[in-house]
């Protein structure tokens, strides 16, 4: 079972984000802000960081990065409504993929199933 770790400001969007990727398979840890992801970072494992950028104290592209220093093996994709940091953020962490917001739940669900099928994941000899 994949384990995402969602990093949403918005409560609401973070119970449904969390509910719906529950249903779909994966276990979720869910905090509401960045800072809140750093801890849980340094203590568990990943295979997924899904995070809005717009958040306070720390925003999305911040920890993503921080993120990638911690678990470089770990995917990331970006959550966001606003279309101006879009690019800021493919720019800031390439690799990573962004779902502009309000997107409906199928096609996150459907993005993220995409992310794990298409990436493989490093095995450890």
């Amino acid at each position: 079972m994949y384990r995402i770790l969602l990093a949403e400001d918005d409560n609401v969007m973070r119970e449904y984000l969390t509910r719906a990727l529950e249903r779909s398979g994966y276990a979720v840890s869910a905090v509401d802000r960045g800072t809140a992801a750093i801890p849980l970072l340094e203590t568990e494992s990943f295979d997924l960081l899904l995070t809005d950028i717009v958040m306070p104290e720390m925003d999305g592209i911040e920890l993503a990065q921080r993120a990638g220093e911690m678990a470089p093996d770990m995917r990331v994709m970006f959550i966001t409504g606003f279309a101006a940091v879009t690019l800021k953020a493919g720019k800031a962490v390439p690799h990573a993929r962004v779902l502009s917001k309000p997107f409906h739940l199928r096609d996150l669900v459907l993005e993220i199933d995409r992310l794990f099928e298409s990436e493989t994941v490093p095995t450890h000899n």
